[in-house]
């Protein structure tokens, strides 16, 4: 029978580990629980701020990234596990229906004899400890590698969403003031075309002008309602995007002035590699093989550990007494494993691991040359926009001015109506071109910041 100490300690160590388990759970639940679910009802208009926030909460994949890291350092605790004492317990019982016989010489003759007891029973505790292993020698170096690891694919996960995020925010802004553009241009056509069957009844002039102004006002108004349907589309992408499930609906919002404000970003700063996500991840994975490298190098050292044994011993004839009384015995001893030939398994292991930190050097290379293309490309995409900007810019307000002209010239007979249909087409086009030129500008200047590496993740 166990004794009462020993049996409380038992209880208290299944207490803990339950407790510990039941900790682990809850964590685990609290961070799939930590979720919005839906926007304050008082926030029915979400800026750009808004809404990366929100994607950082609830983004399915970004969640993810944030249990990877979780289940990265559960694994760490598991490897690191090797380091503190294994213990076993084991116990049998065994019936012999004949004594095993054993041979003795008596009087110089060899002679059987029956030994032993017909009923057996030995329970058994056995502890060991690690004092030297290549594996849990690699658990204790990469522990913090793996974990740095996980955090930095969290980081990358980050990145991407609040680009797309952005981009996203972006393209649905471009489309709402699109339609506010095609609005205002109707609501000048509706004008237009009233002032035209005015002329027309009034015998100023033919028909013709009216049906010019009437084919114009249906153009236009078949763009807003192309626009408008769009809207839900995009509304739609950049939900999924901020991982948004809720059936409410929400509006967005931005300032012009601060828009305008941001457009701007230092285009003579130096490219750094080291500030790219991509590029840090490479110099943990190229760490991570160092490591397995020197694990298999390792390989050729022996496995120490120590251990000891404790048998309670118990033997009797009679079933019933079998317990009644016990022999118990124990020893202590340090195992030694020597890897002698392993069918230079090891050696191949060493090359293997060589040739992948090779293969790493290679993609740093790669990585570069991708990181400067990428730098490249959307600098030039950036400073072409931004220079696109200032002549659409230019271009609105000269548009806005040669149709007002055009206008009052056509009121006082002056200009034909085709005159004013051209004028009115050129200002329609100008602000949906400067429009375009903003928004684009501002997505280029979110992958100019993307490929420097500039993208805030903590909003």
């Amino acid at each position: 029978m166990l004794n009462r100490p020993f049996f409380a300690l038992i209880l208290l160590f299944l207490l803990s580990s339950g407790w510990l388990n039941a900790q682990q759970n809850n964590s685990a639940r609290g961070l799939l629980n930590n979720k919005e679910t839906d926007i304050d009802s008082n926030t029915a208009a979400l800026s750009l701020t808004d809404c990366i926030r929100y994607a950082l909460k609830n983004q399915p994949a970004l969640n993810q990234s944030l249990i990877d890291e979780s289940i990265a350092r559960t694994n760490n605790a598991i490897a690191l596990s090797g380091w503190l004492p294994q213990i076993t317990g084991a116990a049998n019982y065994q019936h012999y229906f004949g004594r095993p016989t054993a041979f003795s010489t008596i009087g110089g003759t060899l002679t059987p004899i029956t030994s032993g007891v017909y009923n057996y029973s030995i329970p058994s505790v056995t502890a060991s400890q690690t004092l030297f292993t290549p594996d849990v020698l690699l658990a204790v170096r990469a522990s913090k590698l793996n974990t740095l690891e996980a955090r930095q694919n969290t980081a990358a996960t980050k990145i991407n969403l609040v680009s797309q995020v952005s981009k996203a925010f972006y393209d649905l802004l471009l489309s709402l003031e699109q339609i506010g553009v095609y609005k205002e241009d109707t609501s000048r056509l509706k004008k237009n075309q009233a002032d035209a069957y005015n002329r027309y009844v009034s015998g100023v002039v033919d028909k013709v002008d009216y049906k010019q102004a009437t084919i114009s006002l249906n153009n236009s108004l078949s763009q807003l309602k192309n626009a408008t349907e769009a809207i839900q589309a995009k509304y739609a992408v950049l939900k999924g995007l901020m991982g948004f499930t809720s059936q409410k609906r929400f509006t967005v919002n931005f300032d012009t002035a601060k828009m305008m404000k941001d457009i701007y970003v230092d285009t003579t700063a130096r490219l750094q590699f080291e500030k790219r996500i991509e590029y840090q991840e490479l110099q943990t994975a190229k760490r991570i093989q160092r490591e397995t490298t020197m694990y298999y190098q390792l390989g050729f050292l022996p496995s120490v550990s120590a251990v000891y044994n404790y048998y309670d011993q118990f033997q009797a004839n009679n079933f019933a007494d079998l317990y009644s009384r016990s022999y118990p015995y124990s020893n202590f001893g340090i195992q030694l494993n020597i890897p002698i030939f392993t069918g230079l398994r090891r050696l191949e292991n060493i090359h293997k691991a060589r040739l992948q930190e090779q293969r790493i050097d290679w993609d740093e290379v790669n990585l570069r040359l991708q990181i400067y293309t990428q730098y490249s490309q959307a600098l030039a995409s950036y400073k072409s926009n931004l220079y696109y900007l200032r002549q659409q810019g230019e271009n609105v307000e000269m548009a806005r001015e040669v149709y007002n002209i055009v206008k009052l010239q056509y009121s006082e007979g002056v200009k034909a109506y085709l005159d004013v249909i051209i004028a009115e087409s050129d200002l329609q086009t100008s602000e949906i071109n400067y429009l375009n030129a903003l928004f684009q500008l501002l997505q280029s200047k979110v992958d100019l910041e993307k490929a420097m590496g500039d993208i805030p993740t903590e909003i």
